[in-house]
């Protein structure tokens, strides 16, 4: 039997050496805190309470099968993520693992659009507040009564950003607060999900041939139902993503080259199986499927339909603390992709953004600057709802295409014999890694080009009909990846390299003051 030495504090930094990185965030999450993180940014209760009513809407019961279909393609990127996780487990993971597998051009692209994309999702993951607190009370509705143009929207925005606000606080106060609350929200929201899934169980009123019903969505579609179909699916793609949080906390963690592998995997799995059973169930146990409220409430209104309401709000309790974690999740994720590219000097003002606060152990500056903006997106959903849509739906084909600059580089380094894996009994693909890694690149740009689809359905369903809202996707992705690297390579590439005050020190004897090292890409 093969024995390992006992891990330290000084062996789980070891990686970080390689980056050019000297430790300074404090380790102190344990392996269920790093499987709450990820779990919590894909989120159960959130991602498919906030989006059944898509894709039912746009493909009848069928949709079910867009969540098995998403769940294979994204875990065979989550396999090609927990590979890197286990040879790099530092923040930032999807900016820097970009950075090693192929070079700091492509890893500054990755980090600045899974940056902005994170800042889109709090917005976005917060206005899931509006979607279930009305519904447990009429007093939740602020502004007017909900039958106003506005009012909805507005009231959305004003919720929402009270959750930010929270999830602003919890993270300045340092990542142990953070990992306590996120650890119990997301054990309260498994608990809740099974609660749920048994649920509904017991009040089935129909067989799972119900999944076969397409509710005649397909008619019109210019490829029938498989045109419904492609556009439904994107309410599954919008929820199963995030699951590199569990390594982007690698630095906070420990033994995190076993254990970020590890919750990545699991949290990927524990979501497909429970949120597979909870939409299936619950299209099995809703009293009816006529009607308009499964296409407009959602799974909101099935809940209240099976289980009565007072048991059905006890539920959206429930949801609403999944909505929460979800949001504080994201929140820590982008700070701490902040946080590493301010520490390469890739970001204005990256001497401010990547000071750690020696008291609470957490950088800051980023976690407020990322609150701001994140409530200054909301502003845009007052008046104008429809352009909020089109920004959300950016923001995860950016997060889509984040993905896309890690899996393209490692293939390529794979078939170039480049890519070496973690050794030491650590996670690795061996001779599948290949073929994983094929499968993870044609997935992730199939569901891309599925997402950016120019498609009245998805980016102009409602008044006002414009042509930039339907083509906003192309546009705006367009203009903030050129935009962004146009600003790289012109001003920021020049002043790349590891900050003097968070570079490795080989020795007592050398200078904290050291001139900052150009990143150099491992693919050699």
């Amino acid at each position: 039997m093969t024995t390992h030495p006992p891990k330290t504090e000084q062996n789980d930094d070891a990686e970080l050496s390689e980056f050019g990185y000297k430790p300074e965030l404090k380790r102190t999450l344990g392996n269920f805190h790093t499987f709450a993180a990820g779990i919590s940014y894909i989120s159960i209760l959130t991602g498919t309470f906030q989006l059944f009513y898509f894709g039912y809407g746009s493909g009848g019961p069928a949709y079910w099968w867009s969540w098995p279909m998403v769940f294979i393609g994204q875990f065979m990127v989550a396999l090609c993520f927990a590979e890197l996780a286990a040879r790099y487990p530092v923040a930032g993971s999807v900016y820097n693992w970009s950075k090693k597998v192929g070079n700091p051009h492509i890893g500054w692209l990755a980090g600045w659009m899974m940056l902005l994309a994170s800042i889109v999702s709090i917005s976005a993951v917060a206005l899931a507040y509006q979607l279930t607190l009305p519904q447990i009370s009429s007093t939740f509705q602020f502004v007017g009564d909900g039958t106003g143009k506005y009012d909805v929207a507005t009231n959305a925005v004003l919720l929402a950003a009270v959750l930010i606000l929270f999830t602003t606080l919890v993270n300045a106060f340092g990542v142990k607060l953070m990992a306590t609350i996120n650890t119990a929200g997301v054990f309260i929201e498994l608990i809740a999900t099974v609660v749920l899934i048994i649920l509904f169980a017991v009040h089935i009123t129909r067989g799972p041939q119900v999944v076969m019903d397409t509710q005649g969505t397909g008619h019109g579609q210019s490829f029938g139902y498989l045109g419904a179909f492609l556009v439904a699916s994107l309410a599954s793609a919008y929820v199963m993503y995030g699951f590199d949080t569990a390594s982007s906390l690698g630095e906070e963690c420990l033994d995190p080259s076993r254990n970020a592998p590890r919750a990545i995997i699991r949290a990927i799995v524990a979501s497909f199986v429970l949120g597979g059973l909870v939409l299936l169930l619950a299209l099995m146990s809703v009293s009816s499927l006529k009607g308009d409220k499964l296409s407009t409430d959602g799974l909101q209104y099935i809940v209240l339909d099976v289980l009565g309401p007072t048991a059905g709000k006890a539920m959206l309790w429930c949801v609403l603390i999944a909505v929460t974690v979800c949001a504080l999740a994201v929140h820590t994720a982008a700070i701490r992709l902040a946080f590493a590219m301010a520490r390469d000097n890739n970001l204005p003002a990256s001497s401010k953004l990547a000071k750690v606060n020696q008291r609470f152990q957490t950088p800051v500056l980023p976690t407020v600057i990322i609150g701001v903006l994140a409530l200054a997106i909301l502003v845009v959903n007052i008046r104008q709802p429809q352009i909020f849509t089109v920004v959300t739906s950016i923001g995860i084909i950016m997060i889509y295409l984040a993905y896309l600059l890690v899996t393209g580089p490692m293939l390529v380094a794979r078939l170039r014999g480049k890519w070496q894996p973690a050794g030491d009994g650590k996670f690795s693909l061996g001779r599948w890694g290949l073929l994983v890694n094929i499968v993870a690149v044609v997935w992730g740009a199939a569901m891309t080009i599925n997402l950016i689809w120019p498609r009245s359905a998805v980016y102009n369903a409602a008044a006002p009909y414009h042509w930039y809202l339907r083509w906003g996707a192309v546009l705006f992705v367009g203009i903030v990846a050129g935009g962004g690297y146009a600003y790289y390579w012109f001003v920021q590439r020049h002043r790349t390299g590891v900050l003097a005050e968070h570079q490795f020190q080989a020795s007592a004897t050398e200078s904290v003051a050291t001139p900052a090292t150009p990143v150099t890409p491992v693919t050699d």
